[in-house]
């Protein structure tokens, strides 16, 4: 499929435009981007704010996705610019992990399942003028709740115990979010629960550079220290 403009990078995969409407993410390693128009689609139809996709059985190659354009800055990019309060962020970000919750799994039979982007962070939120819209779902799994906040608060904590000048906005960001926690959702808790299980995957990730790896026991506690009042 033809290409236009570079509209963005991450670590694994290219964001292309078609036009005005339509871009294309595009899997750099060969990746199959059938499971995330799978997922995307599932959610979409329940009301869950995520691009469109377009022909996700599709005739594009199975490396391939063709989804909405949207047009708006990312989270991070509004954080920067000051147009959004840390705080706001934080309880945005809850605020799409409950209502992402909210949806029941597509396959799991287990009925605490639910679908979990376990990347959801500043830069993967787009601020429409339709409202904040959810995007890079490839790390996508259903699974239990906790996990998916665990992981987006352990990688906003790895930010905040860098020493670049992200680290203050990051721990805002990191407080404001875990102040919604849901009753239900338990990060506190050590040995294998959750917030243990997202620093194993983190740790295990290969697109993780070996300085970020190094931040994990530190940004562990910061999570544990920022949690109120879990067990």
């Amino acid at each position: 499929m033809q290409t236009g403009e570079l509209l963005g990078s991450g670590r694994t995969a290219d964001v292309f435009a078609i036009d005005d409407q339509w871009v294309l993410r595009r899997y750099r390693d060969g990746g199959d981007a059938t499971a995330e128009a799978a997922v995307l689609t599932y959610l979409a139809e329940r009301g869950y704010p995520v691009p469109r996709v377009r022909d996700p059985m599709g005739t594009v190659p199975r490396t391939d996705l063709v989804m909405q354009r949207l047009h708006g800055p990312s989270m991070l990019r509004a954080l920067l610019l000051g147009t959004i309060t840390a705080e706001e962020a934080g309880s945005v970000l809850a605020d799409l992990l409950h209502r992402l919750h909210s949806v029941p799994a597509r396959t799991s039979a287990e009925p605490t399942h639910r679908t979990l982007h376990l990347d959801l962070h500043p830069d993967n939120v787009m601020l429409t003028a339709g409202g904040p819209m959810v995007i890079d779902w490839c790390n996508s799994e259903e699974g239990p709740p906790g996990l998916d906040w665990a992981m987006s608060s352990l990688i906003l904590a790895q930010v905040a115990v860098d020493t670049t000048a992200l680290a203050a906005p990051a721990r805002a960001v990191l407080a404001s979010l875990l102040t919604h926690l849901g009753p239900a959702v338990a990060v506190r808790n050590t040995g294998r629960g959750p917030l243990t299980e997202a620093r194993k995957r983190r740790a295990a990730d290969p697109s993780m550079s070996e300085s970020e790896t190094s931040l994990l026991d530190e940004a562990t506690r910061l999570v544990l220290e920022l949690t109120p009042g879990r067990p």
